[in-house]
Order: structure tokens, then C-alpha cells, then sequence
């Protein structure tokens, strides 16, 4: 990541945060950054990188019976379109659903197939 990228998204999580808007993440996305953190190809400072972000932000989201439920939803439906998305990708979309919080990723490709699913990108490309 850029550093101009990395400006420009620390700003936005700032004026998330200006808004009132809480910044959390899903539990599993958590689980999704301490594996990468804790693989044999990270740097030995992932893992306290992550744990700087993962305490800079509201919290985590609870992995719960309603999550599970929507994400099986989530999973049905665009199994039954044949339109699938990759098995944590669903949990995630199910997670944000079932909770009410917006999505922000760089992979509007997979996310946007998600029914009732809020999402926006805050990753900034040159040139765009």
C-alpha cells in the first residue's frame, strides 16, 4: 500500500469516526488478519501491526446465531443465481448484513452480487 493511499484511508476512517460512525471489523475478518499475520511469508511485525489496528478501532463484531443465519442466506441466494463469492467473503457480507454496519472493501466485484448489502470503496488508485 502507498503511502498517499494510506493517508487517504486513515483520513476516511477519521471522518467516519468525525461523523459518529462507529469503525468496527467482523470476527472474521480479524481471524483472516492474524492467519496472514501469523503465516510463514508475513514480516515479523504483522502481527504487531495488526494488533494496533485491531486496537485503534471500535471492536470486533461478535460471530453470532444471526450472522450465521444470514450468511447462509446470504450464501443460498447467490448459489441459487449462480453468482457465488469466496466462503469468507460470504461470512463477512452475511456479518455485515445481520448487523446493520456497511461494508467497506476494495472487491465491489464479489460484494455488490450481495442482496441488501451496503458497501463503498475507500481505496484510492492512481489515476483514478
Amino acid at each position: 500500500m502507498g503511502r498517499e493511499v494510506l493517508i487517504y484511508m486513515l483520513d476516511r476512517l477519521q471522518q467516519a469516526v468525525g461523523s459518529g460512525h462507529q469503525v468496527v471489523v467482523s470476527a472474521i475478518t480479524y481471524a483472516e488478519l492474524r492467519f496472514g499475520a501469523a503465516s510463514k511469508r508475513a514480516s515479523p511485525k504483522m502481527a504487531g501491526v495488526v494488533t494496533e489496528f485491531i486496537e485503534r478501532l471500535d471492536g470486533v463484531l461478535a460471530w453470532d446465531k444471526a450472522a450465521v443465519e444470514t450468511s447462509t442466506s446470504v450464501k443460498t441466494d447467490l448459489a441459487s443465481r449462480g453468482r457465488p463469492i469466496g466462503h469468507n467473503d460470504t461470512l463477512i457480507a452475511g456479518h455485515a448484513i445481520a448487523t446493520g454496519a456497511r461494508l467497506v472493501t476494495d472487491n465491489l466485484q464479489e460484494f455488490s452480487r450481495v442482496t441488501d448489502l451496503q458497501c463503498e470503496n475507500w481505496v484510492v488508485r492512481d489515476g483514478t
